[in-house]
């Protein structure tokens, strides 16, 4: 998918709809995916929805670990794009496979050895985490695909090609979503697995989707063997991006431990708003996937001042939709948590931080947008410690404050707000100076 030949010096809305809307879909398909998980399971009850909540929140760690493989792997293949040299673009996604599937296996056992007390000292009563840790133990196996995923969708948005992941994550969550209700609640003569029946879908869709971006890279036709040299650099930009993957880590476990400690009722309505919140993000994320894309290629082929008008273009864009979905959820407040569980208690909770929840979709949407913008630049490491400051500074210290003095959820979400205004502040400013666009087929900014 080519760039429109007016869009090096001014940006074409044209293009980065192309990258944005199947980008949304790819993005979307998921949380659109975990939260039908969510309602299928919630009708097994607050139990089994707490066991979900604290297992898909391992697993989302975990899983989450690598997203250098996404990201990362989409700015330097975007520079090589921009470049002219697509074979070099697409080897980018060979080494990134090669990263997903050798850390992928690492973490499977690393899991199951530890599943146990992982979901005992999250979960913090024992009949969570009994359930957490049967979906988990199962559920992990997929991790490996997911990562496989994760780099495939990194070298196909660096040639500017989204479509195609588009009906590959499609394929494989189209599945889940058919096996799901059939195995959890026995649908159609099939067992009836309750919890289980959930991880087991989930992994089938996982495993065909990763077979489906790995069939796209061999039709590449490019050399499949590893190549230390790549590694080794892709290791060095993973570096920054596995440190800030870790703050965030750190800070959602805390927060659904804390949560934890609440009651399963507090749990379950922790988790319901941060499955939306996430949905959210994603959907921003779109925005700042084209904004990724389009600035690593025009600093791939020297236009700085593509890349700046890029910028300002898709953060402006990002900020409307998040106000235009913050809109819709305040319109929605009082009838779609309910589409998720009719428990009174899980909803009470919903309710004490569904208006801080929409009160920062705005903030996100030029967080989220700016993020794009210096991770298409490679600018991985400022991002590694502007998060970790935001982290320790704002997240951590709320979260574990609304324990000690009893804040409740609410607690927890003042936390976000800290998170996400310390980031506002720190990607707004190094934006607005410069420094991070630096031309050049693999440059890395100060």
């Amino acid at each position: 998918m080519a760039i429109c030949t007016d869009c090096r010096r001014r940006v074409c809305w044209r293009s980065v709809l192309r990258l944005t809307l199947p980008a949304f879909g790819v993005l979307v398909a998921e949380p659109l995916y975990l939260l039908y998980d969510l309602a299928v399971v919630g009708r097994l009850g607050a139990l089994a929805l707490a066991g979900l909540a604290v297992g898909g929140l391992v697993l989302a760690q975990v899983s989450t670990q690598l997203t250098v493989l996404s990201y990362g792997t989409t700015a330097r293949a975007a520079r090589w794009h921009g470049a002219g040299a697509r074979d070099r673009a697409v080897g980018e996604g060979v080494q990134a496979t090669w990263l997903a599937v050798g850390v992928g296996l690492l973490l499977v056992g690393l899991v199951e050895a530890v599943a146990n007390p992982i979901c005992g000292l999250i979960a913090g009563r024992p009949e969570i985490a009994a359930e957490a840790e049967r979906w988990l133990r199962i559920a992990v196996l997929g991790v490996p695909a997911i990562l496989v995923t994760m780099a495939g969708n990194g070298w196909l948005r660096g040639v500017q090609e989204l479509a195609r992941p588009f009906g590959f994550i499609v394929a494989g969550l189209g599945l889940s979503t058919v096996l799901c209700p059939m195995l959890v609640h026995g649908v159609a003569g099939a067992p009836a697995l309750g919890l289980v029946g959930s991880a087991v879908a989930n992994v089938t869709g996982q495993t065909v989707a990763a077979a489906l971006f790995l069939a796209a890279l061999r039709r590449e036709r490019v050399s499949m063997r590893p190549r230390p040299a790549v590694l080794r650099e892709q290791l060095v930009m993973g570096r920054d991006l596995v440190a800030r993957s870790l703050a965030f880590q750190v800070c959602f476990v805390s927060a659904g431990a804390v949560a934890a400690r609440f009651g399963a009722a507090a749990v379950a309505g922790h988790q319901l708003v941060l499955q939306l919140w996430s949905f959210v993000a994603l959907v921003l994320d779109s925005l700042a996937i084209a904004a990724q894309t389009l600035v690593g290629a025009a600093l791939g082929a020297g236009d700085r001042a593509g890349a700046r008008a890029t910028a300002l273009r898709v953060t402006c864009w990002s900020t409307l939709t998040a106000v235009l979905l913050a809109a819709g959820f305040a319109v929605a407040a009082r009838v779609l948590p309910t589409w998720f569980t009719r428990d009174g208690t899980v909803l009470a909770q919903v309710g004490s931080i569904w208006w801080l929840f929409v009160a920062l979709m705005p903030v996100a949407g030029v967080v989220f947008a700016l993020d794009g913008v210096l991770l298409g630049a490679g600018d991985a490491a400022y991002l590694r410690s502007t998060t970790l400051a935001a982290a320790l500074l704002g997240f951590l210290p709320l979260i574990w404050g609304a324990l000690v003095l009893d804040w409740g959820l609410p607690g927890i979400w003042t936390g976000l707000a800290a998170f996400m205004l310390i980031r506002l502040v720190a990607v707004s400013v190094r934006v607005a100076s410069g420094r991070w666009a630096i031309v050049g087929a693999a440059a890395t900014p100060p």
